[in-house]
């Protein structure tokens, strides 16, 4: 057998050499190779998980498999402090926004989590608003009406909501502070789901659910009544609802973003490779819908 000249022989041990270190950039690049892990902070039936499931349906084209984790509790805090602990490689990450920032960081004694230490933004989503909606039996068909009933009323009526500390606790808050009806008893839920469960039970008077397609069936069927929702205008898929301003409370106008957030640290692990394809992926739905 002839052996390789000298110099050939150090080009090949050079070349074996690297080809580990190419094979690893390789399998570093073509991300991701496993699924990725979406944790939605509350039960199934909200907002969160409205926007969530879907989300994660259409970027199967870009990012492959993306299992949901419905991870309640905390108004948030327990799936937020999920991902904050999770390794920082790409492959979990967090359906959040305003709620799990503000949250843990004005109003928690003891937070879970730092969320501007712990948790590095990706991207927004989408935007909501919130609405106030009662059981079908309450006699009130506008938000002026049902100030005057629970008035009438005082210290008899409930309000379910996410959780202590959530966008639509201080949105009940805030509508009892501008409406003048202090006695409005707040009951705190793990998510919005169950909440409007008890409400269509009529275990409850009022809750204050973010505006979703589920939200609106139950309204239209019926099953509970849409008083207000807090955008500054009406809604173009829900006309017919007035906003609170209409109602006579122009200062309950609240809107809430919701995005993705990953563990602090992921960008420089894993150069980018979450956020290109989900470049690519509002381009390309930028681009189909002009």
């Amino acid at each position: 057998m002839k052996l390789p000249h000298r110099r050939q022989f150090f080009h090949l041990a050079a070349g074996a050499t690297v080809l580990p270190a190419v094979s690893r950039i390789a399998r570093a690049q073509a991300y991701p190779t496993r699924p990725i892990r979406l944790v939605i902070p509350f039960p199934p039936g909200g907002a969160f998980d409205a926007l969530g499931r879907p989300w994660a349906e259409r970027i199967k084209s870009l990012l492959g498999t993306v299992v949901v984790e419905n991870i309640g509790g905390g108004g948030a805090s327990l799936g937020a402090a999920a991902v904050a602990r999770a390794r920082r490689d790409g492959y979990t990450i967090l359906l959040g926004g305003t709620l799990p920032h503000v949250n843990e960081a004005l109003l928690k004694s003891r937070p879970l989590y730092d969320p501007v230490k712990d948790l590095d933004p990706i991207g927004s989503i989408a935007a909501n608003f919130i609405s106030i909606a009662v059981h079908p039996s309450v006699p009130a068909h506008n938000l002026k009406e049902f100030i005057a009933y629970a008035k009438a009323n005082s210290g008899k009526l409930s309000y379910g909501h996410a959780g202590i500390g959530s966008t639509n606790h201080l949105t009940g808050e805030l509508f009892k502070m501008l409406a003048g009806t202090p006695e409005l008893m707040q009951v705190p839920y793990r998510g919005m789901g169950p909440a409007m469960t008890d409400l269509i039970s009529g275990q409850l008077t009022m809750v204050v659910p973010a505006v979703t397609g589920q939200v609106l069936e139950f309204h239209r069927s019926g099953k509970m009544r849409v008083l207000a929702v807090t955008s500054p205008k009406r809604l173009s898929g829900a006309p017919e609802l007035p906003t609170a301003a209409e109602g006579g409370l122009p200062g309950l106008t609240v809107t809430a973003t919701l995005g993705l957030l990953a563990p602090a640290g992921h960008r420089r692990r894993s150069s980018s490779r979450l956020h290109k394809p989900l470049a690519r992926f509002w381009r390309t739905r930028l681009t189909s819908r002009c």
